[in-house]
């Protein structure tokens, strides 16, 4: 496991408890070993980020952008936390709710594909 800030276990205990309803969806379909028998984990601090899913197994980081994630400032943001995690050898995936609402089969298959 990558090392991650003491500090965002509290927040990353927060968001598991408060999460979205597309991340709920999402989470159904890729818990429990559901993805290649592998491991994924929610609401994940690696560094100084909490990503919302992250399979070590497989190096990937799936990311769920709702509609705060397309302004200037957040996707500057996106971006800047985007290269952090390659930089550590990482992938991300990143869908928009709206994605897995009206085509989780895509994007499960996608992960699939990835992972």
């Amino acid at each position: 496991m990558l090392r991650y800030d003491k500090h965002l276990k509290e927040y990353s205990r927060r968001l598991r408890k408060e999460m979205t309803d597309a991340e709920k969806l999402l989470w159904s379909k890729i818990r429990g070993k559901q993805l290649k028998g592998f491991q994924v984990y929610r609401q994940k601090p690696l560094g100084r980020f909490v990503v919302d899913f992250y399979c070590p197994k497989a190096n990937l980081v799936i990311e769920l952008d709702g509609g705060q994630h397309y302004t200037e400032e957040m996707r500057t943001r996106d971006g800047s936390r985007d290269r952090y995690l390659v930089s550590v050898g990482l992938r991300v995936l990143r869908f928009s709710d709206r994605e897995v609402f009206e085509n989780l089969t895509a994007v499960l298959e996608k992960i699939w594909s990835i992972a």
